[in-house]
């Protein structure tokens, strides 16, 4: 196959001005540079780029990002540079940490009735907002649905996350993950956390599979890894990804406990005891049908997904809200909250950071 080349064309008035920008500054390799007599055109290489800088071409300057693991000593220490022919230049980490905003607390209902829009986002599927105002870009609540089941079409790819949930509401969903093993179907009920980068890739999905996904904070890079083929091996299930454990909760292995609300039990997923605490996720059920008391807690974030049946969610000085299934809400910690005239048949998605957490009565 003919090797091919891309280069990114600049302008400029004076050439010779910004060969030493290029050169000296930006560490890049001259490779050509013509005619001899008075050169107009050079052309320079480096960091994974190939720029033409050409005289009087019709270009704007445009901007090149410069990612280095030694930001502090690239270019002195400079972040942001002009060279001579009007080009600026940002240099950044190649590796840019996970920035955690801090969380700004509100109470939100988001009901389905309320008919929100669906957006058709990554890989054909359709993204239903659960969380509008994001709470200050501290998490992502998406109810996620694909109408035609079959292959998905995914590729390999991994997410900078703190925390990240896909609970099966609907359907199933084939699935595979680095070092897990050969690919498993993600029942109804069941839940998979996605530890910070582990590669995985979507499969198939049945017809109408809907999943809750959560992600922390709200905006994260998801990373296309062309390189890795799943699923890979030797597994190695018990692999620690920055501090957290991939978790595969089956519902039909699941023990139901009294909950941190009297009143009703849960399943625990064991979720908090596999991330360190960073988040805890449970599904809970009444047990007698008659509602709580009234309560508050001190978690950080507390997200709660109506899956079946109903209830009035009251809170202190709010309006009732009646809900069914689809219709999600947050509580922000220390206000009273009471679950009322909840039915027989009613299962809450509840997912809180930390994991654990203090409830408090009255």
């Amino acid at each position: 196959m003919t090797d091919i080349k891309a280069e990114v064309r600049l302008p400029t008035h004076e050439l010779r001005d910004d060969i030493p920008f290029f050169t000296k500054v930006l560490g890049m390799r001259m490779d050509m540079i013509y005619p001899a007599d008075d050169p107009s055109v050079a052309v320079f290489s480096g960091h994974g780029l190939r720029v033409r800088v050409e005289k009087d071409a019709p270009d704007p300057p445009g901007t090149i990002r410069i990612l280095t693991d030694t930001p502090d000593t690239f270019a002195e220490g400079r972040t942001e540079l002009v060279a001579p022919n009007g080009t600026r230049v940002e240099i950044v980490p190649l590796n840019a940490p996970l920035v955690m905003p801090d969380t700004v607390h509100s109470f939100v209902v988001r009901r389905l009735a309320d008919q929100a829009p669906w957006i058709i986002g990554r890989a054909g599927m359709h993204y239903r907002d659960l969380i509008p105002d994001r709470l200050g870009g501290s998490i992502i609540a998406s109810h996620i649905r694909i109408p035609d089941g079959g292959p998905v079409p995914d590729m390999v790819h991994y997410h900078t996350v703190g925390f990240q949930l896909i609970f099966c509401y609907r359907g199933w969903v084939d699935l595979v993950y680095e070092d897990q093993g050969d690919p498993f179907r993600l029942h109804a009920g069941n839940c998979v956390i996605q530890p910070p980068e582990i590669r995985h890739r979507v499969l198939y999905a049945s017809d109408n599979i809907e999943v809750i996904e959560i992600g922390v904070p709200a905006e994260h890079v998801t990373t296309i890894d062309h390189d890795m083929t799943l699923p890979n091996g030797p597994a190695n299930p018990d692999r620690v990804f920055q501090g957290q454990r991939f978790v595969h909760h089956k519902a039909d292995e699941a023990i139901w406990a009294p909950f941190r609300m009297p009143g009703f039990q849960s399943r625990d997923t064991t979720i908090a005891e596999h991330t360190g605490n960073v988040a805890g996720v449970h599904v809970v059920r009444p047990k007698t049908g008659q509602g709580t008391d009234w309560t508050a807690h001190d978690a950080d974030i507390l997200f709660t997904f109506v899956m079946a049946g109903t209830m009035t969610l009251e809170g202190e000085g709010r309006e009732p809200y009646r809900l069914a299934p689809g219709d999600a809400f947050v509580i922000p910690p220390s206000m009273r909250v009471r679950y009322a005239e909840v039915s027989d048949d009613l299962e809450l998605l509840e997912v809180s950071l930390p994991g654990c957490f203090d409830t408090r009565a009255g």
